[in-house]
């Protein structure tokens, strides 16, 4: 089975605020359904349509699992601080 992979790209960051309220609630929501970050930071180099802002990678040991992590309460109350503090791109998508 392949793994699966979480990859946001912020397109702009409106309220730090709501952003560290989401962190503090996402990381132990991900890292406690076995999710491992692989990027976290702001882009080193952007082309065509990028922007330097902010992404990152979380790879899960499934598809299944990176879509049940997303479902979960813990993850969802993360999005709820979160709220329109930023606009970011989200995609789960499967390994290769």
């Amino acid at each position: 089975m392949q793994k699966g992979y979480w990859v946001s790209c912020y397109r702009e960051i409106y309220d730090a605020d709501k952003l560290a309220a989401y962190a503090a609630l996402a990381k132990p929501a991900i890292e406690g359904q076995g999710g491992q970050f692989l990027v976290r930071g702001t882009a080193a180099y952007a082309s065509g349509s990028g922007l330097k802002e902010r992404t990152v990678i979380v790879e899960w040991p499934t598809l299944d699992a990176a879509q049940a992590a997303y479902e979960s309460k813990a993850y969802q109350a993360a999005l709820d601080a979160l709220s329109d503090g930023v606009d970011r791109d989200f995609r789960i998508i499967e390994g290769a």
